[in-house]
């Protein structure tokens, strides 16, 4: 793995938002108060979501609110490659392009995205767009795919083309709303041309019983 900077233009200072603070609020509440550095990594995610990358004023920040060495929060932030250290486009485009998606065509929506983007890690010109190359992401199955994280979530793209990429990109910098997972027929990874799951209540989760979780301010969820 290539060594992680930080960006080298940052900004004057960091402050989390309302909705961010929310759910540092909830994170911590997972954690005795003695071990709450525990949660660097989560507190971490919610300034990316907050500003789409994290800055070095970020990483003070953090660590103030955790009460551990600057140092630590750097040398996390710089090992985990989900993490943003230069700004990014309104739409990161994450392509696998690990063997089993290869072989299915991820090299075809690369160069879709060195087309439309530019080179890995550029911001396109009008702002929408950043792409990167990642490893696998764990749907072999419906590669080639692209993992899009922007402001409403992270979402699994698959089951792609170039012609259908490029139809996505088209919406997104439209504006418009896309469908997230497979851009085929099917439903998740079943076999392609048949239904194996006809039932909704064998995929949709409402057989799971409830249980309790603690620690996370939810009464009950459904396992």
């Amino acid at each position: 793995m290539s060594v992680r900077r930080l960006a080298k233009q940052q900004p004057d200072s960091f402050t989390f938002n309302a909705k961010s603070e929310k759910e540092i609020a909830f994170w911590l509440g997972k954690y005795p108060e003695a071990r709450k550095a525990s949660a660097v990594i989560p507190l971490l995610w919610i300034v990316q979501k907050q500003e789409g990358w994290v800055s070095e004023p970020a990483l003070r920040v953090v660590a103030e609110r955790l009460e551990m060495p600057y140092i630590r929060v750097y040398e996390v932030v710089t090992f985990y490659t989900m993490f943003n250290l230069a700004p990014v486009g309104e739409h990161l485009i994450q392509v696998c392009g690990t063997t089993p998606c290869m072989l299915r065509g991820s090299e075809a929506l690369i160069k879709v995205c060195k087309s439309r983007i530019g080179e890995a890690g550029e911001i396109s010109g009008d702002g929408k767009f950043t792409w990167v190359e990642v490893e696998c992401m764990g749907a072999c199955a419906n590669g080639p795919m692209f993992q899009l994280a922007n402001k409403d979530g992270d979402h699994y793209v698959e089951d792609l083309d170039a012609a259908k990429f490029e139809q996505i990109l088209d919406d997104l910098a439209a504006g418009k709303d896309i469908k997230y997972g497979p851009q085929s027929e099917r439903n998740a990874s079943e076999p392609h041309g048949t239904k194996v799951l006809t039932d909704p209540a064998l995929y949709d989760g409402s057989r799971a019983k409830k249980i309790k979780l603690p620690n996370t301010g939810k009464a009950e969820a459904k396992s």
